[in-house]
């Protein structure tokens, strides 16, 4: 399942915008570079990572000499019959086993505040990429699917990272036990290990049949987790269009298909624990069985004889974790490669070498010739030209799907024109900082974003308002009064989006964010659309305050909202059809003046009428 779907009428944005995001769980074993890229999170923690592996070998060195340490005190009470030899090593043991306790402590601190750490530059860095990637990229991106990867996949490496150090502590107890097993009595030892052949063939036969069943999983899981994702987003139309029941037996579905993809990864992985124990019986049956013979015949001392017995314990111990390290490090290059699929989607909206900060200017907007389009071949507008001049205030109309919203947001440099230029103050917006042109440039859209937290923040948003602007801006705007009655008025706690408010309101409180930041240019993309006849008419009294100064560009479908503009801008499939103000564009006689004296209230609804391209109108 690709993680781009296309959520524009109009088409995903050119292919070179990034790489497809697709294939959320194609299952990778192993991939050095990947793995090497994993590391190099670590570099700015080179101390603490130290410190973890010293632990980790200290703890590892413990877990090997223990077994042995056992045997000297065996041989000393039973062999040699010296009590103070004993004593001597119940002491060594004793402080051997202290050393034991505070170097796994130390393991398991250094090693958890190194994942933690390294987890918290990833997300770091994730959402700092997130927030710098272009507005073509989000057009095609599932949400889910990104929420996926900053959780879930995030998570599974985090645990890769914690436990991959320990494992390395693992390793180097097999080698130490193996080593040490072979020293005290090489022939014991080798038939003692003879029983790795037989987990290699084990595993050689489990792993294909894991890597499926690990796909598999993942796979349902991500599937499951967008569904989820969407319903949560979608909750209002859920609800208006009565679908509850039914997207209940959707996700159902997809759930019910992950639960059973888990279980039966589950039980894949969980093969090799039984496997692990039971070669562990056998080789302590070899032991016991070979060793005791030898022992009897006094060829092997019995304190020799008990640190097998140990030492075969703790061997498969390790290889058990083992085990289970490679199910982490293969869901681990499968959820880096998902990650790294994010970063390393291209910023293509950047700041050339060179840009200038956009200072104070004389607010005057043009478009010189664009041509621009959302896919490659299909230009939804076609050589728009046209300028605003100062603190004039320009309506663009037309049909949905006409270009309006498109020429705001090349403005704001959400997208790059294919041909022509698109300038501010004289400027053109590739030349300057991307946070200077914000800074001139203030949005109002028609579903305003409010963020959690109180009122007065979210009308200081994007400014660094005093409370007194803050309070300023909302009284323009004919906000002040309501919020005043709010519990705790501008204190007042806002849910997520602002759902704890009415339409009208969020609407409002927008309005008093554009105005608290003070731009020289504002932009209203349908921004009186949601708001009821009685509100309105504040808002037209703010909006004359909000306009006073300011360079103003207004799209609107209510003709009653752009009337009084200085200019109207018709637009018609990308063109533009004829503009002027409201009195000349009534004399000609052309496609305004046709809406204007007919019953209809938008431009959608008249199209039909004034055209007669029935099927084009659908198209839109």
């Amino acid at each position: 399942m690709s993680l781009y779907t296309v959520s524009r009428a109009g088409g995903s944005r050119h292919s070179s915008d990034g790489p497809s995001v697709g294939g959320d769980d194609v299952f990778v074993t192993f991939d050095s570079r990947r793995l090497s890229r994993i590391f190099k999170y670590i570099r700015p923690y080179r101390a603490l990572f130290l410190t973890a592996i010293i632990s980790v070998l200290a703890s590892a060195s413990c877990a090997v000499e223990i077994p042995d340490m056992m045997r000297r005190a065996v041989n000393a009470a039973v062999k040699a019959h010296d009590p103070q030899l004993l004593n001597r090593v119940l002491i060594a043991f004793l402080i051997l086993i202290a050393a034991s306790i505070v170097a796994a402590f130390m393991e398991q601190r250094t090693t958890s505040r190194l994942g933690q750490r390294v987890i918290f530059d990833i997300r770091r860095e994730m959402f700092s990429h997130l927030q710098a990637l272009s507005l073509s990229f989000m057009d095609k991106t599932h949400v889910g699917h990104i929420m996926s990867r900053i959780q879930s996949d995030v998570n599974v490496l985090q645990e890769f990272l914690e436990s991959s150090i320990s494992s390395f502590g693992d390793l180097t107890v097999l080698i130490g036990i193996t080593v040490v097993l072979l020293s005290l009595d090489w022939k014991l030892g080798l038939l003692t290990l003879i029983v790795i052949p037989m987990l290699v063939g084990a595993r050689a036969v489990w792993l294909p049949y894991s890597k499926r069943a690990f796909r598999h999983a993942r796979e349902t899981s991500s599937i499951a987790n967008s569904e989820l994702a969407e319903n949560i987003n979608g909750i209002r139309t859920v609800q208006e269009s009565r679908r509850e029941s039914v997207n209940y037996r959707i996700y159902e579905q997809k759930a019910r298909a992950n639960e059973q993809a888990q279980i039966a990864a589950s039980g894949l992985a969980q093969i090799m624990v039984p496997t692990v124990d039971g070669l562990t019986g056998v080789a302590m049956a070899i032991v016991i069985v070979f060793g005791g013979q030898v022992v009897l015949g006094g060829r092997l001392d019995v304190g020799v004889m008990i640190a097998f017995i140990f030492y075969v314990q703790r061997f498969f111990e390790p290889v058990r974790t083992l085990s289970v390290q490679y199910t982490n490090l293969q869901q681990a290059m499968a959820a880096a490669r998902r990650i790294f699929e994010v970063l390393d989607a291209p910023v293509t909206i950047t700041d050339k070498p060179g840009a200038h900060v956009l200072g104070r200017i004389e607010p005057i907007v043009e478009f010189r010739g664009v041509t621009f389009g959302y896919a490659p071949g299909r230009p939804v507008l076609h050589d728009i030209s046209f300028t605003v001049a100062p603190c004039e205030v320009v309506a663009l109309v037309g049909p949905t799907g006409s270009g309006k919203t498109s020429i705001t947001a090349l403005l704001h440099r959400f997208y790059e024109v294919d041909q022509g230029q698109v300038l501010v103050g004289g400027h053109d917006v590739r030349d300057v900082t991307q946070e200077s042109l914000g800074q001139r440039i203030g949005m109002v859209l028609q579903d305003p974003f409010l963020f959690t937290g109180s009122i007065e923040d979210n009308i200081r948003y994007n400014s660094a308002a005093s409370r007194e602007q803050v309070i300023a801006a909302g009284k323009a705007v004919s906000a002040h009064d309501f919020i005043m009655r709010l519990p705790k008025g501008y204190d007042t706690f806002l849910g997520q989006r602002g759902r704890n408010l009415s339409g009208g309101q969020r609407q409002l409180i927008s309005f008093a964010r554009a105005l608290a930041a003070n731009p020289q240019i504002l932009i209203l993309d349908e921004a009186t659309a949601n708001i009821d006849s009685f509100t309105e008419r504040d808002i037209q009294r703010a909006l004359k305050v909000l306009f006073q100064g300011r360079t103003c560009i207004v799209i609107a479908h209510r003709l009653a909202t752009i009337r009084e503009a200085d200019r109207i801008i018709v637009l018609q499939r990308g063109r533009i059809e004829e503009q002027g103000n409201h009195a000349q564009l009534m004399a000609r006689q052309g496609l305004y003046a046709h809406l204007y004296t007919s019953s209809h209230g938008s431009f959608d609804d008249a199209l039909v009428v004034a055209t007669g391209d029935a099927e084009f109108a659908m198209r839109t």
